[in-house]
């Protein structure tokens, strides 16, 4: 579970390193080659969305959800 403003709900597959991140807003995004640290740390950070914003969305390949 994420406390998050943005994030409603994170799944993360350690097969692929697929990354889905579900917002409140109702969008869906999905990344590849997510490594499980960086998800841990995200979902753990006092402010999951900005560290999605800062460390996840620019740093991952976003694949069609």
């Amino acid at each position: 579970s994420v406390k998050s403003k943005i994030i409603k709900s994170v799944y993360f597959s350690q097969e692929d390193g697929r990354l889905r991140i579900c917002f409140r807003n109702g969008e869906e995004r999905l990344f590849e080659g997510v490594p499980a640290a960086d998800v841990s740390t995200m979902v753990k950070a006092p402010s999951p969305g900005q560290y999605y914003i800062d460390r996840i969305r620019t740093r991952y390949r976003r694949i069609a959800a």
